[in-house]
């Protein structure tokens, strides 16, 4: 009888163990559940976000693509404008050489003799107009120097 009383206190035990891990097992798998659904509630949250990334993209994409229309436009709008201006500084200094002649020509006769009285006021109004040339040359010069810094 001592034999079956021990194999039953052995059994007893035994059977208490198995129970003890299972309670353990059970509180286990119940955190594995918490935290399953934790994991499915972010796995959730991250198809949303990549959803809306993905959206973000495509309408970033929209915006570069009209941005590069806008600025190849504006760059070529650009390029006219100075082709424009490099032709209108162009025709300004050929005036401007022009001018210059028109005032070497007029200093030229205006030191010579004296004339007669008649051809005074010509002369005068000759020598005011190279005067005035000179002073639109030296305008358009300093104009000039300052667009050119």
């Amino acid at each position: 009888m001592t034999i079956t009383l021990i194999a039953d206190a052995l059994v007893a035990c035994l059977l208490v163990a198995t129970i003890l891990t299972c309670y353990v097992l059970a509180k286990r798998i119940e955190r594995l559940k918490a935290d399953e659904s934790a994991m499915r509630q972010t796995i959730g949250a991250l198809i949303a976000a990549t959803d809306t990334a993905e959206r973000a993209i495509a309408g970033l994409k929209l915006t570069l693509g009209d941005c590069d229309r806008t600025l190849a436009e504006r760059l070529r709008t650009a390029e006219r404008y100075a082709a424009d201006l490099a032709a209108q500084i162009e025709a300004g200094q050929s005036v401007m050489d022009r001018i210059t002649q028109i005032v070497g020509a007029a200093t030229l006769v205006a030191p010579k003799a004296e004339p007669q009285p008649a051809e005074k006021p010509a002369i005068s109004r000759m020598a005011s107009a190279a005067d005035a040339a000179a002073a639109i040359r030296a305008r358009a010069a300093r104009r000039l120097e300052g667009q050119a810094a």
